[in-house]
């Protein structure tokens, strides 16, 4: 990268898709300049917000004038141009197609399930008053489990991450969906060594990236923990 040149990033890391990136910009140590934008308070529905993204979701990337939308294809774009591991997202076709098969499955599987357990036992009861919704939470956990499931029989298996035997950026968009229900002091992998030990394998991978990203959730916990 010249000199002087870093890439933009606009996130809130409650989010979890910001977060993915932002793990990975600071264990590559791509050059990098955070903006923050609190969804909470709208601040992504503001004009200058959406002249960058009409769609008004984050995270987005600003790289010299060019900017992307989209975690995945944020993740990708900087794993595919930077200068980092390939094991990232790896250039042997074989190899990348396995990440890009657990990226396509992802959102429609562990996004939505992952996210609709947060949502309900932290989101709605905090934006309305409300008692949580147990119907829908249990109906929700079980959907999530079937993920959980699909995720130790078809893609970890045998391996330690999900796409081989090194990280990937599939890995990141995984874990930082699986940790949300945190929030609300709920481990979803309490009950699952294989994917607690991948969990630890990442964790041990990124190092005090992991921590950096996820403090904003912690601390969502332990002030829901406080007031319980």
């Amino acid at each position: 990268m010249a000199a002087g040149r870093f890439v933009e990033v606009y996130l809130d890391l409650l989010s979890q898709p910001c977060r993915a990136v932002h793990i990975l910009l600071d264990r590559t140590g791509i050059p990098q300049r955070v903006r923050s934008v609190a969804l909470r308070k709208g601040e992504h529905r503001s004009p200058e917000f959406t002249e960058l993204n009409p769609l008004q979701k984050v995270p987005v990337m600003v790289d010299n004038g060019f900017v992307l939308t989209e975690s995945d294809a944020i993740l990708k774009y900087l794993a595919t141009k930077y200068n980092i591991p390939e094991h990232w997202y790896p250039r042997q076709p074989e190899r990348r197609a396995r990440v890009d098969e657990y990226t396509a499955w992802h959102h429609s599987n562990t996004r939505p399930h992952a996210a609709t357990v947060f949502i309900l036992e932290v989101l709605v009861p905090a934006q309305t008053g409300s008692q949580v919704d147990e119907g829908r939470l249990t109906r929700a956990l079980s959907q999530l489990d079937g993920t959980l499931d699909n995720l130790e029989s078809m893609f970890l298996r045998r391996q330690p991450f999900l796409c081989g035997d090194d990280i990937t950026v599939a890995d990141l968009l995984a874990i930082c969906e699986l940790m949300q229900p945190v929030g609300g002091g709920r481990d979803v992998l309490q009950q699952r060594p294989q994917l607690q030990r991948w969990r630890s394998r990442v964790q041990a991978a990124v190092g005090d990236s992991f921590d950096r990203a996820h403090a904003v959730l912690y601390g969502v916990r332990d002030r829901r923990k406080a007031k319980l």
